[in-house]
């Protein structure tokens, strides 16, 4: 298994968790086993079209992964780049505008943005709807609201699969980007440790426990003025790797750790059922998903940290065939992996400039020799 099935591995998760809880979210236990029998959910319940649908939270997880890779791209044509989460609140803002209107005034999404499925009406965070239509972000040192809701933590996915070598830029880099819409520490901070316990799985090569201690290391020596915070943080995790080792059931475990709503019991949450079906993402994602809390965020948690420890080749068709956008996210993931090919100082490349900085991807790869030969060259990279 290499870093591309992985990096696979964990959006394909993420998404599948998502699309698998979408259909439960805050149904009650009782009403779970009502509608689905009394394993509760196990399989997508699919559309009209026998399509297993995202919600908004993989959506923003996607423009954040095109985020990154349109910030080192216009980082290595322009040789100078702004802190990467400065990025994000155009592409945001564009999806937000495709949320209220039929068109966004602009488009800075790139190429994903020829897929209407991207900004279908999917279950929004009430509070990042809140700060879009004021157009006025947060940051962590001034925040735009007191919310430390768990809407934050799938946009910070891409930050652990794009970053490896420095842990405390990991954490601020992800903890930044929740900060645009979550003003409550504890929401960006468990975000900042999503991220690392992603990079630590994808990047290292850690079983999740592991990635599990050397993520509470780095907590521990990060964001010295949030200590109250960062130890609340810590508690839920550790609360979390005990019960996973418990005999309490399932949904007594999860229960000891709240609904999901609130950040760090999403997290928790999402890492008990990935510890207690570490290779087994199909159990994992089941686990998180039939409780009576926020199921399709906890259950792409559990996705993602299974999916980028076992690889996008273990995960079962089932789970990818009839997915939405399965082929836009796996050429996105692919890449996250390649990451911009270009240097301030080296040739461009026509194919990828026009991919992730303008926007005419979709009519330039139609019509050009360049994009029809490029293409050609993937086909033969896959097969």
């Amino acid at each position: 298994m290499d870093k591309r099935d992985r990096i696979r591995g964990a959006m394909i998760g993420c998404a599948a968790g998502d699309a698998l809880g979408y259909p439960v979210k805050a149904l009650s236990e009782a009403a779970i086993v009502e509608r689905y029998g009394l394993r509760g959910i196990t399989d997508y319940d699919l559309d009209e079209n026998g399509t297993a649908r995202i919600t908004a939270d993989t959506q923003l997880m996607l423009l954040s992964a095109n985020g990154i890779i349109f910030a080192h791209t216009r980082g290595a044509l322009r040789g100078i780049m702004a802190p990467v989460y400065q990025y994000f609140d155009a592409f945001y803002m564009d999806w937000y505008r495709l949320q209220t209107t039929e068109r966004a005034s602009r488009s800075r999404v790139g190429w994903i943005n020829a897929y209407p499925a991207l900004s279908a009406k999917r279950a929004p965070s009430p509070t990042s709807m809140g700060v879009f239509s004021s157009d006025k972000f947060g940051s962590m040192d001034e925040p735009v609201n007191d919310s430390k809701g768990s809407g934050c933590l799938l946009r910070t996915v891409p930050v652990g699969l794009s970053y490896s070598d420095d842990p405390a830029y990991i954490l601020d880099l992800a903890a930044n980007t929740a900060a645009l819409t979550h003003g409550h520490k504890l929401a960006w901070i468990s975000s900042g440790a999503f991220a690392l316990l992603v990079s630590h799985i994808v990047h290292e090569e850690l079983s999740i426990a592991e990635a599990v201690k050397k993520t509470l290391k780095a907590l521990d020596n990060s964001f010295p003025d949030s200590l109250t915070v960062v130890h609340e943080l810590m508690r839920s995790i550790r609360s979390a790797v005990s019960l996973a080792s418990s005999a309490s059931s399932d949904l007594d475990a999860i229960h000891s750790l709240g609904e999901g709503w609130v950040a760090d019991e999403a997290l928790a949450i999402g890492l008990l059922s990935a510890l207690r079906h570490e290779n087994d993402i199909a159990g994992a994602m089941t686990f998180a998903a039939n409780h009576g809390g926020n199921s399709n965020t906890t259950a792409a948690i559990a996705g993602t940290l299974v999916g980028a420890r076992i690889g996008f080749n273990a995960i079962p068709d089932r789970f990818v065939d009839r997915l939405e956008l399965v082929d836009v996210i796996l050429e996105l993931a692919d890449d996250v992996t390649t990451d911009c090919p270009m240097s301030e100082w080296g040739p461009r490349n026509p194919v990828w400039v026009h991919k992730y900085i303008y926007e005419d991807y979709a009519y330039w790869r139609r019509r050009t020799p360049e994009a029809k030969e490029a293409k050609e060259d993937e086909a033969k990279q896959t097969d």
